[in-house]
């Protein structure tokens, strides 16, 4: 081979070695840009847990505030175990929980196969899932002597920080001392590899164990609870249609309507409520059926004014009205269009049916 050729292939070896180390480079590259692409879908996937990261869902407006359509449609089951495991109140935050926790998109939905000592997502079933994660919960609770905020954060970190909780602020919750504990347990626990910062704040702070804004997270799915001067006021807004109101049924549910007076019972509740800035969800879709899920039951004998009303008319739960007090609602009848009406006699005693919703 002369000179001139050797170094020609030379060069061309030169240029493939070059080629190929490219190739092997850009590979890598690619390799490990999958694997964090991966890994963060998975992430936003699992949402909550015990080393859960905050989630921007796009959700629908459901029973509670923002629940997904995913969970809204698991609230029997929710009622079912949470009067099994004691907690029938709660049905609400159990929900909200699960938001944080799935989103309701996944099996395990509260993320509970670790209270059971198991690897997460091992339950297999939403319905198991539910029961076990309310039953840890009721547990939780109960040893954070009824502390929601405490069994809440217990629920992310375990149930030591109720014991922390006992010895370093006399059994309370508080944002502080969750910081103060994640960052104590992520200094025994960091070499595991396990943890990481999932939030600004957990950065800034050294608070890497767990999900320090845990609690926070789960009470944006919570609604703001009605004040004493509501009730009065929600009352008083409702009275200007009093005749001068028309029954619609489907009524209500654009501005064309409302500016008309034309209401049905359900869109006349959403109106009233919207006006002392309670969210009823989306004016569209309310029914008495999505009516009858939002607050907390309570029992007759305990009916406030402000509280809504339910009777069995066309169907279950068929129409709504406001309490006012002394055996009186306030609501638009088919009727009468928006008017006060007695329910300790006639039709009205004989349809109620002892549901009572208090937003």
């Amino acid at each position: 081979m002369n000179t001139l050729a050797k170094g020609a292939f030379k060069v061309g070896l030169a240029l493939i070695t070059f080629k190929t180390k490219m190739i092997i480079l850009i590979s890598m590259l690619l390799i490990i840009f999958s694997a964090v692409f991966i890994i963060g879908m998975f992430q936003a996937l699992v949402g909550g847990g015990n080393s859960t990261s905050s989630n921007d869902y796009d959700f629908t407006s459901g029973g509670t505030k923002n629940l997904s359509p995913e969970v809204e449609k698991l609230r029997p089951l929710f009622e079912t175990y949470a009067a099994k495991h004691g907690i029938p109140d709660y049905v609400d935050l159990l929900m909200a929980k699960t938001m944080q926790e799935s989103g309701g998109r996944l099996k395990d939905v509260m993320q509970a196969s670790e209270s059971l000592g198991l690897p997460p997502n091992t339950i297999d079933n939403q319905e198991e899932s539910i029961d076990v994660g309310t039953r840890y919960f009721a547990r939780v609770l109960e040893k954070a002597s009824g502390d929601e905020k405490l069994a809440l954060q217990a629920y992310n970190f375990g149930h030591g920080f109720i014991d922390y909780a006992n010895k370093h602020n006399n059994g309370k919750y508080s944002k502080e001392l969750a910081i103060e504990f994640s960052r104590q347990q992520y200094q025994k626990l960091k070499h595991t590899g396990m943890y990481s910062c999932i939030r600004p704040e957990s950065a800034e702070t050294g608070a890497c164990y767990g999900d320090i804004g845990y609690v926070d997270a789960v009470m944006q799915y919570i609604g703001t609870p009605m004040y004493a001067g509501d009730f009065e006021e929600v009352i008083k807004v409702g009275t200007q249609w009093i005749g001068n109101s028309k029954y619609v049924f489907g009524g209500g549910r654009n501005q064309r309507d409302i500016s008309a007076g034309r209401f049905d019972c359900s869109s006349f509740i959403h109106w009233a409520f919207n006006q002392v800035g309670v969210d009823l969800g989306p004016l569209h879709s309310v029914t008495t059926d999505t009516l009858k899920h939002k607050g907390q039951r309570v029992a007759y004998k305990d009916v406030q004014p402000g509280d809504l009303v339910f009777f069995d008319t066309y169907k279950i739960d068929g129409h709504v009205g406001i309490y006012v007090g002394d055996g009186t609602f306030i609501g638009a009848q088919s009727s009468t269009g928006v008017a006060f009406v007695d329910m300790t006699s006639g039709y009205w005693k004989s349809t109620f049916n002892g549901r009572v919703q208090r937003l």
